[in-house]
């Protein structure tokens, strides 16, 4: 697999995209562009990359992801079987800053999406329970042309800069706003890939660092220096990722999520667990499951 600059079509008659992606699984490697990227999750779940951030996307989600920033969203394995029914469907909305013509975010009125635009370079997730006007929104821009087009995007900006700070996250901890390298981000995506389809057994270091052509040593100051954390810590929040999502279905009790996700004992597990979730497994599944919320 190549990590890829990826270059939007455009048309004479359009000044930004819309695109619809609906498909078994979206495009599963690790790319960046120029354009700010506003996406919503109509269906499919599985895990986000951006930057140096790891998190699970779900349905009703909108990210916005700044230029140049690394991202992929990987759908969850079931995607990838051949007699799987799942789909992946999404609305995104694709700019650049001279889009709406040079000089436009310099106006008094569009400070506002000028920091969000900054903002948006460590890539920023807007999570909802329910459908919602800001939803609705960027669900129903694919049916605007022409003027009407331009004016829905201006209100779905004033809708993401109206979300209170609590109810937006960042991404990633640092901004990304220059090219990266696409050699560095080859390696990392097949370190990705290959850790998504084996993260429930062991993986050794020297294992991982053969898949990046390089040796133990180097890989992990590699590593370090391309995603600020330890492969073990990467490995381990991949695995606490997707067991957060296996007890959600409630199909799985504690133990046996413990050594699907790959772990090989219930303490390590637990303690990992409430490392990144700053909850139990069972605290989690009173939270989550027995609200009834996802």
């Amino acid at each position: 697999m190549k990590a890829l600059y990826f270059r939007m079509p455009k048309t004479e008659i359009e000044s930004f995209r819309v695109q619809i992606d609906k498909m078994p699984y979206f495009y599963d490697t690790l790319h960046y562009h120029p354009e700010l990227q506003i996406t919503l999750i109509l269906k499919s779940k599985g895990t986000l990359f951006a930057g140096d951030g790891i998190h699970r996307f779900q349905p009703l989600d909108v990210l916005v992801m700044g230029s140049n920033l690394p991202h992929v969203l990987r759908n969850d394995q079931e995607y990838y079987d051949p007699n799987s029914q799942e789909e992946a469907h999404a609305i995104s909305v694709f700019l650049k800053k001279e889009s709406l013509g040079k000089g436009f975010l310099d106006l008094p009125e569009m400070q506002p999406v000028k920091e969000l635009w900054h903002q948006a370079s460590r890539g920023i997730r807007i999570r909802h329970q329910t459908p919602n006007y800001l939803t609705e929104q960027l669900e129903s821009i694919e049916e605007t042309q022409g003027l009407q087009r331009v004016v829905q995007l201006l209100n779905i900006f004033e809708s993401i800069t109206r979300v209170n700070a609590q109810n937006r996250e960042f991404l990633s901890s640092a901004a990304f706003s220059s090219p990266q390298k696409d050699t560095d981000n080859q390696r990392l995506n097949d370190v990705i890939d290959y850790v998504m389809k084996n993260y429930t057994r062991e993986i050794k270091l020297g294992e991982i660092a053969e898949v990046a052509h390089m040796t133990a040593e180097a890989f992990c100051r590699y590593f370090k220096l391309r995603t600020r954390k330890t492969f073990s810590g990467f490995l381990n929040e991949i695995r606490i990722g997707n067991a957060c999502q296996m007890l959600l279905t409630e199909q799985y009790n504690v133990s046996e999520v413990c050594f699907a996700c790959g772990f090989n004992n219930l303490s390590n597990f637990n303690r990992q667990f409430k490392k990144f979730t700053q909850l139990t497994p069972s605290q989690y599944l009173k939270e989550y499951c027995f609200t009834g919320r996802n």
